[in-house]
């Protein structure tokens, strides 16, 4: 029998349990242990009357009555975060905190400087850095605002674009003397190249101009966007990055004529449109939007 008194505070648990798979990983997402989500889960199976997940010998299995549903928990989620949304929309004061992802480049060498005026201007404003390739999720206030190398499509925010990222190959003088200087792509066959682990853009990158390579074309790899750059400027090899850090850091830009759409990266800043209204974010969304414009990158 459903009971009549349904406890809302077991749905987040419910959900994040058939969005991940497993209790454990319930648990990170919810910053929560384990046991208290799989008491969330039992208590709400007992309130439904229904099983929500088979426990077998592999782990969770979802079951078609939980899958049933999934949908309807995930826009009962929503709504409450668009009220949440809507009250903190009402905030006069400019205090508080702010949630920004960007990646892990803008965050390390083209944030800092803007964040440190914005502090000096408004001090009561606490700031949060999600660094991080992936898109954190502005519907769920996974994230205040967040700066995106591509132009959002959901229909809830609220975007501006606000810059490019220029990107180009660099090396350092001191190996280049070494090593020589590549006059034609295919001679970067014979040099030491800097690229990601499991990320595939540059490999992506490479095959839209023509040129068919590898995660074996790369010497060094790693997923973290500014390691890759502190090892071009130790004279490891090639590597990738915007051009303002090429002309800051004084490493040599290898053809600098070659013109694609994939070295060209927009800077769109995003934010949930029911947060256009609270103060604080609109303070440091146009804060952000003005600086970033500003820039010569």
């Amino acid at each position: 029998m459903v009971s009549r008194n349904l406890d809302w505070n077991l749905i987040p648990s419910f959900l994040a349990t058939a969005e991940t798979g497993s209790l454990s990983a319930a648990a990170r997402r919810l910053g929560i242990s384990q046991p208290t989500v799989g008491r969330h889960v039992a208590d709400l199976e007992q309130s439904l009357g229904v099983r929500l997940f088979d426990r077998t010998s592999s782990g969770l299995r979802i079951t078609e009555t939980a899958l049933s549903l999934v949908e309807h928990a995930q826009d009962m989620r929503e709504r409450a975060e668009s009220l949440r949304r809507v009250a903190e929309g009402k905030a006069e004061a400019i205090e508080g905190t702010v949630r920004i992802t960007a990646s892990e480049m803008v965050a390390i060498y083209l944030l800092p400087d803007i964040l440190a005026a914005l502090h000096l201007a408004e001090p009561r404003i606490g700031i949060d850095v999600v660094a991080s390739m992936t898109p954190d999720n502005l519907l769920l206030r996974e994230a205040d605002i967040a700066l995106r190398m591509f132009r959002p499509e959901q229909n809830d925010v609220i975007t501006r674009h606000v810059n490019d990222l220029e990107i180009g190959m660099f090396a350092h003088p001191d190996y280049l003397a070494r090593r020589g200087t590549p006059t034609e792509l295919s001679d970067l066959d014979r040099h030491s190249m800097i690229g990601f682990d499991r990320i595939d853009v540059i490999v992506r990158g490479f095959r839209r101009v023509g040129i068919e390579i590898d995660r074996d074309f790369f010497s060094y790899r790693c997923d973290s966007q500014s390691a890759g750059w502190e090892m071009a400027k130790a004279g490891f090899g090639i590597g990738f990055g915007p051009a303002y850090l090429g002309r800051r850091d004084g490493l040599v830009r290898l053809f600098p004529d070659i013109k694609h759409e994939v070295l060209e990266l927009p800077i769109w800043l995003t934010a949930h449109r029911d947060l256009r209204h609270s103060r604080r974010i609109r303070f440091v969304y146009d804060f952000l939007a003005e600086r970033l414009s500003a820039l010569d990158l």
